[in-house]
């Protein structure tokens, strides 16, 4: 009995009564099974096996308090990046984040002023990629400058219908222009009559539409061009858009739009340049990079889109 008290005195079993539950049933059988080899008169095999039996019963804690990495950790290290200007390039990734990040400051909405600017960094973005990219991105020119005209004339229009008043003016332009967010903007022309359900017309929600179908493209290809397989090769950013535009803007061109749009993507510059267009060294940066951008892109992506859904606008003409 002395020599079963001497042993459950050793400092580490006295430990066991921090253990997690899931860890006292392996100390109990670690004290009985001692408790036998005494009873044998194997004291000396005690003493050699009971250090040996601790390690097993502690190692599992220990491994759990052990510093791992994370996928928390990996979302640290992303919001910690910091983007800066990259010099020497027209297109700046840390603009069009800073505009996309604006452009979702309110609950639920998107403010258009930011989201037509975040637009003009990405027109830049696929004028880099090449003349026949640069064909899709003057068609997107041309939606956002209907949509900036549609502001600017109802701008004009509340102007006329308000006093010489200037402080007024600009409270109104302000706070209740109806072209100020994506929801402000549908309300308007809602409640005006310029939304066609049957018919096509350059409404501001029409234009919105062709807007966030394309912006679902260059999400999806932002994100393919964001992934580090874990073996094989990485694949080429030719591959990826065709492979992007084939889930999401395909479907609603015309077949001629669409073999123009596999000769662009022929065309397309390989990995070496997105590294230089966003001012990344290898490939891990330029994942730190983009998955900054495609998250912001997602936020606005989807606020728009239940937005449009809750109108039943996905479908306009």
């Amino acid at each position: 009995m002395k020599r079963i008290i001497f042993i459950l005195n050793i400092p580490l079993v006295k430990k066991i009564v921090s253990f997690p539950l899931s860890r006292i049933t392996s100390a109990v059988l670690q004290v009985l099974f001692t408790n036998w080899l005494i009873k044998k008169n194997s004291t000396w095999l005690s003493f050699f096996l009971y250090p040996l039996m601790t390690v097993f019963v502690f190692l599992p804690s220990l491994n759990h308090q052990l510093p791992q990495k994370s996928n928390s950790s990996k979302v640290d290290d992303e919001n910690a990046f910091v983007l800066t200007r990259c010099p020497g390039q027209n297109f700046q990734v840390s603009l069009l984040l800073s505009h996309l990040l604006a452009a979702t400051v309110l609950d639920s909405d998107v403010l258009l002023q930011p989201y037509l600017s975040s637009w003009d960094e990405l027109v830049k973005f696929m004028d880099s990629l090449g003349p026949m990219v640069g064909l899709i991105s003057k068609e997107i020119e041309s939606k956002t400058t209907i949509i900036r005209q549609l502001a600017l004339l109802s701008g004009e229009s509340r102007e006329a219908e308000l006093s010489s008043n200037v402080d007024v003016i600009k409270s109104v332009k302000a706070h209740t222009d109806g072209y100020h967010s994506v929801r402000s903007m549908i309300s308007v022309e809602m409640s005006q009559g310029l939304v066609d359900f049957h018919h096509q017309t350059d409404s501001g929600c029409r234009t919105i539409l062709r807007l966030h179908r394309a912006l679902l493209w260059l999400k999806l290809f932002l994100q393919k061009l964001a992934e580090t397989p874990e073996s094989g090769r990485l694949r080429s950013p030719s591959e990826l858009c065709r492979e992007a535009y084939q889930g999401t803007l395909a479907m609603h061109h015309t077949w001629f739009v669409r073999r123009a749009a596999e000769v662009a993507f022929i065309a397309m510059p390989e990995r070496g340049f997105f590294f230089r267009l966003v001012c990344a060294q290898n490939q891990e940066r330029l994942s730190l990079v983009l998955n900054r951008v495609v998250k912001a892109i997602g936020e606005v992506y989807d606020r728009t889109q239940l937005a449009l859904e809750e109108n039943g606008m996905l479908d306009l003409p």
